[in-house]
């Protein structure tokens, strides 16, 4: 057998930190999959046994192991925040603003509300900030 490419060893602090992510159900689905496999690392289960035993793949175990070498614990259990995210455009108010606004009753001549027209009100209030959300170009109001 040889010996493991990244082995993992976390001191006591982490790993009850760890544990307690197992135990969470707040945490994702794959945050607590890849406590579990540290878990078991650590206690010196072979990549082939962590990845049979929670019907992972050996890849994602040693993935996993990897992050924790290089990174840290949590970089192998937490994903990282997306640098390139672009910010909401709207609130919560203003989310709810516009579903208040569709969910009413169209302007008189219209069937229902099209995205040209759940636009105009914001824009006549002096908000343009929703063209991105409702993905129209900008409209010129007379």
């Amino acid at each position: 057998m040889s010996a493991k490419q990244h082995p993992v060893e976390l001191s006591a602090d982490d790993r009850s930190a760890v544990e307690r992510v197992v135990r969470s159900y707040r945490r994702s689905t794959r945050e607590r999959l890849h406590a579990r496999i540290l878990l078991r690392s650590v206690d010196g289960a072979t990549d082939a046994a962590i990845a049979a035993a929670l019907r992972s793949c050996v890849a994602t175990v040693r993935r996993v192991h990897q992050h924790c070498a290089e990174e840290g614990w949590q970089a192998a259990v937490f994903r990282r925040p997306q640098a390139h995210r672009k910010a909401r455009t709207l609130d919560g108010a203003g989310e709810a603003q516009l579903i208040a606004l569709a969910c009413s009753e169209p302007p008189q001549g219209q069937e229902r509300w099209s995205l040209v027209l759940l636009k105009l009100p914001r824009v006549n209030q002096g908000e343009s900030r929703i063209d991105s959300t409702v993905l129209l170009p900008e409209l010129e109001v007379a």
